[in-house]
């Protein structure tokens, strides 16, 4: 995830970067970091052939202005961007959205509605061979929308969408953990993406977003958005695959879509899931500085039984990435 500041634009910058999460690295974890570029009105076309090039970045995130944390890098309209992603076109980059409007007249449940038709939909039918990630998509129009699509037009799903409907932010009091961008939805919107997520569609893949902002950032007046999955994120998934009474579907929306997408080869490592009843961590650290674990203290139905989440947790405050690559984002 390239939202940094300052944000990550060039290939020099994404190598660095990569560096500093495989220094965070927990010792014997055999993780390979794919990059993405922040797509801004100052990248040009050399930028496109330098990630082209480059055997570790995966492709280019827009953040729309305005959309999320650190988006005011980002360019006001995909239109303003025709050159370079004309660009990306030709070189095979795939390009990565937050899909949200941003316009004040626009209702923040009917953002990704809003993208989808006014600019997203328009761009893949222009340019009809750029491959497209819709980014932690949150609602039924973008389920629908990626499954009439050809297959150059996939999307990821969050563990928060797909186990929280909008309820969640209003559960006995505001609920500063559970807000993220983009919001969580309506349980209609919240069905269909596990319908989507465990329908075995290969355009369908797991992305956490997870963001792992400090306790003392969240619980604000003005309170950052977003959600720290990392810790619990597999077995969040496997939450919802449960209950959807579709674990045989987990390891393909886990582990294949998103590399046979990117066309990176599939892991050959393994992870063993054990059907066991366990209370999810309630955080990591502690006082203000501590970041609070998505699903914290609730009953999950299983855990990684060969040690990789503690690993994981135990270095948890010390990521330096928005998200997690052992999936699509």
């Amino acid at each position: 995830m390239p939202n940094l500041d300052p944000p990550v634009t060039q290939v020099s910058a994404a190598g660095a970067y990569r560096e500093r999460i495989l220094e965070a690295t927990p010792e014997g974890l055999d993780f390979e970091p794919l990059m993405a570029l922040y797509l801004t009105p100052d990248t040009i076309a050399e930028d496109v052939h330098a990630a082209a090039d480059s055997p570790f970045v995966a492709g280019f995130k827009y953040y729309p202005q305005g959309a999320t944390t650190n988006s005011e890098y980002g360019a006001r309209g995909l239109e303003s961007l025709r050159v370079v992603l004309e660009e990306m076109e030709a070189r095979d980059v795939p390009l990565l959205v937050h899909g949200e409007a941003t316009s004040p007249q626009c209702d923040v449940f009917d953002r990704e509605r809003w993208f989808l038709d006014r600019e997203l939909r328009p761009l893949i039918e222009r340019l009809e061979g750029l491959r497209v990630v819709f980014e932690h998509i949150t609602t039924e129009a973008a389920a629908a929308f990626v499954e009439e699509m050809p297959a150059r037009i996939a999307a990821t799903i969050t563990p928060q969408h797909l186990l929280f409907n909008r309820n969640a932010l209003f559960d006995g009091g505001l609920r500063p953990h559970h807000y993220c961008l983009p919001v969580l939805k309506r349980e209609s919107d919240r069905a269909a993406l596990v319908r989507a997520a465990t329908g075995g569609d290969p355009s369908f893949f797991l992305g956490t977003d997870s963001a792992p902002h400090v306790r003392e950032r969240k619980e604000a007046a003005c309170g950052c958005a977003g959600i720290f999955s990392a810790p619990v994120a597999i077995e969040a998934y496997a939450e919802a695959f449960h209950r959807a009474e579709a674990m045989d579907r987990l390891e393909a929306f886990a582990s294949f879509h998103g590399a046979d997408f990117y066309g990176v080869p599939r892991n050959t490592q393994r992870i063993q899931l054990e059907r066991v009843d366990w209370n999810a961590p309630d955080r990591d650290g502690e006082g203000p500085g501590s970041l609070e674990v998505f699903w914290a203290g609730e009953r999950l139905h299983y855990r990684v039984s060969d040690g990789v989440s503690d690993r994981i947790s135990d270095r948890a405050s010390d990521r330096v990435s928005d998200g997690v690559a052992g999936g699509a984002e």
